[in-house]
């Protein structure tokens, strides 16, 4: 088990867009209040790591900020690398998400058109929803490795 901290939770009312930040979300068995991927399937809830962001920035000549990449929930000082479909975060007191896919296919989306790379389909933890709770910027996150 790992640990770390939420370093930003982002939301947008609907798919496509960029996500703006808020200081807490309200997480339910069907994704964040008030985001457009909430729903009844796998993809709830997208993580990324916020270093993958600062490495972005710095390589590309960017200054990304948080929810500019389309994720829900940046992670500072834990590395998400090691993790694959079925391992869980746990964040804050309550809030448990199991990874459901890692990246995904890589089409022009609005990240993509707007900076010129985008990390989700690399890097990006698409989560499900175990259970809800809620989430505040600086929240603990711990990993949960179910594999070799």
């Amino acid at each position: 088990m790992a640990k770390g901290s939420i370093y930003s939770i982002c939301i947008s009312p609907e798919r496509g867009q960029l996500k703006k930040e808020v200081v807490e979300a309200v997480v339910t068995l069907y994704g964040i209040e008030n985001d457009g991927h909430a729903g009844e399937w796998g993809r709830q809830i997208t993580c990324l790591n916020w270093g993958s962001v600062l490495k972005a920035n710095e390589e590309n000549n960017l200054q990304v900020g948080p929810g500019e990449f389309a994720e829900n929930i940046l992670i500072e000082g834990l590395d998400l690398s090691q993790m694959v479909a079925g391992d869980r975060l746990k964040m804050g007191d309550d809030v448990i998400l199991e990874v459901y896919q890692i990246g995904k296919e890589d089409h022009p989306s609005v990240v993509t058109r707007t900076l010129g790379i985008s990390l989700l389909p690399y890097e990006g933890l698409f989560c499900k929803v175990v259970q809800g709770g809620t989430l505040k910027k600086g929240d603990p996150v711990q990993s949960f490795l179910f594999h070799n």
